[in-house]
């Protein structure tokens, strides 16, 4: 089949180089517009061009992706079948365009998950399980018939960035299922049944929904910080004795000790933070202005302990 991919992050490279090596022709990429990034704001091109670029692939980078040229270029290019894997959302101008439809390919079980971060979110609530899903674009965010799916189990080690790699895996796997059996014409869309469940949704993250509160339970603080480790990290605010500064986690895991929420302690090589339950102790910790580092680097470089807070 003729396919036009749309994609950005590293997330997506994975199903386009699998459709690039199967025996499908990819006719056209489309992918984000170079963005400044870093600290000289250079720009920056996304992974899928640099993937798209090195193969010498058709590529769009369309600002607007209703722009008449643009339509125009995409209909040329006569494709059977369009595929979606982590893309801004579509007009209907675009995703009605081939004949065998367009699908994408979430990084959950849908009708859970809808939305930007899916992967963060499922650790975050303390998820045992997750997958992907293929489902046919429609007008709203993640709502349009299902094609096919695949679980997966969320290890306790598992945090956000070992979880984006197995489902990125699994993701390119299913994505050519999904396209085999779409030609094969043998797959029936099935609705996403919403009612009677309670829908877990996957926000975007910001700076709000990412600060550690420690008033919560020691459970909920460890999974929340498996969940935004290594990006874009969970945060709060750290109080020495002469200033307060930002502190990030990327590492806990939950103790037998209790202590008052927010207060640290240090017990042999250990670093430990109270909760409104057992206490957690921090593996790996970044001060503002630092590196990110372990906990015993953090220990070992600061000899004042007393009246540390986090905020």
């Amino acid at each position: 089949m003729k396919i036009v991919f749309f994609g950005t992050p590293d997330f997506a490279v994975a199903s386009l180089e699998a459709i690039n090596q199967s025996n499908h022709e990819i006719v056209g990429v489309v992918t984000s517009v170079d963005k400044p990034a870093g600290r000289g704001k250079k720009l920056q091109s996304s992974s899928v061009k640099k993937y798209a670029e090195e193969h010498n692939l058709s590529l769009h980078q369309p600002e607007n992706l209703k722009d008449e040229l643009f339509i125009s270029s995409l209909s040329q290019l006569e494709a059977d079948l369009f595929v979606v894997v982590a893309f801004r959302m579509m007009p209907k101008v675009v995703w009605s365009m081939p004949k065998m439809g367009t699908f994408n390919l979430h990084a959950s079980l849908l009708p859970q998950y809808r939305g930007a971060a899916p992967i963060n979110w499922a650790i975050i609530n303390g998820e045992s399980y997750t997958g992907v899903t293929t489902f046919l674009i429609d007008e709203k965010i993640d709502t349009g018939n299902i094609l096919m799916y695949e679980k997966t189990e969320i290890n306790p080690n598992d945090n956000a960035g070992t979880l984006h790699d197995k489902l990125m895996l699994l993701g390119k796997d299913l994505v050519l299922k999904t396209i085999e059996n779409i030609q094969n014409n043998s797959l029936e869309p099935t609705k996403q049944i919403t009612d009677g469940i309670a829908l877990k949704l996957a926000p975007k993250l910001t700076k709000a929904n990412t600060k550690i509160d420690w008033n919560e339970t020691g459970n909920v603080i460890v999974n929340k910080i498996k969940g935004l480790s290594p990006y874009p990290s969970s945060w709060c605010k750290i109080q020495f004795a002469e200033k307060t500064l930002n502190f990030k986690l990327f590492d806990a895991s939950l103790s037998d000790l209790k202590i008052p929420a927010g207060h640290m302690i240090i017990k042999g090589k250990n670093c430990y933070v109270g909760t409104n339950s057992n206490a957690i102790k921090l593996l790996e910790v970044q001060v503002e202005g630092k590196k990110r580092t372990s906990s015993i680097d953090f220990i070992n470089g600061h000899k004042q302990f007393e009246n540390i807070t986090l905020l």
